[in-house]
C-alpha cells in the first residue's frame, strides 16, 4: 500500500485499537480516530484520562486498523497539539464531547496526533510473512 492508499484506509476504517504502555506494562483500549492526515493520525483523549498520563510519559505508540480484509499496524510518537482551531473542528464534530467540555472546561480536550509512522499491512496472503514495517 502507497501513502495514499494507507490514508484512504485509515479514514475509511477510523475504529482502532490503540496501545501505550504504563511503566512496564502495556495497555490497549478501543479508540475513535479523528482522522488521518499527511502529518499523521488525529485522536482525542480527555485530561483526566489515564491515556493521557500514559502519552506524557511514554510517548511511543502503536495503532491498530482493521477491515474484514485487512490490518494495518502503526507504530509512532504521540505529539500533543494545542491547535484551538483543530479542538473547535473536534467540538464541532463529535456534539457528544460538548457536556463533558461544559463540565471539565476546554482544556479537558486533549488532541494529539500520531507521526513518525511506521506501517506493516497484514492480510490473510501475507499471514506467514514476518512482519516488516515501512515509514509512512
Amino acid at each position: 500500500m502507497n501513502r495514499e492508499e494507507i490514508l484512504e484506509f485509515l479514514n475509511a476504517n477510523p475504529g482502532c485499537h490503540l496501545a501505550t504502555m504504563e511503566g512496564d506494562q502495556p495497555r490497549v483500549r478501543g479508540m475513535f480516530m479523528f482522522r488521518a492526515e499527511q502529518e499523521g493520525i488525529i485522536f482525542h483523549t480527555g485530561a483526566f484520562k489515564s491515556l493521557y498520563s500514559q502519552l506524557r510519559n511514554n510517548k511511543n505508540v502503536e495503532v491498530c486498523f482493521n477491515s474484514p480484509e485487512k490490518q494495518v499496524r502503526i507504530a509512532g510518537v504521540a505529539e500533543v497539539l494545542s491547535d484551538e482551531g483543530l479542538k473547535k473542528e473536534i467540538l464541532e464534530a463529535r456534539s457528544w464531547l460538548k457536556p463533558l467540555m461544559g463540565q471539565q472546561g476546554e482544556d479537558a480536550l486533549i488532541v494529539f496526533r500520531v507521526t513518525g509512522c511506521r506501517v506493516s499491512v497484514w492480510t490473510m496472503e501475507t499471514n506467514l510473512e514476518r512482519t516488516t514495517y515501512v515509514n509512512f
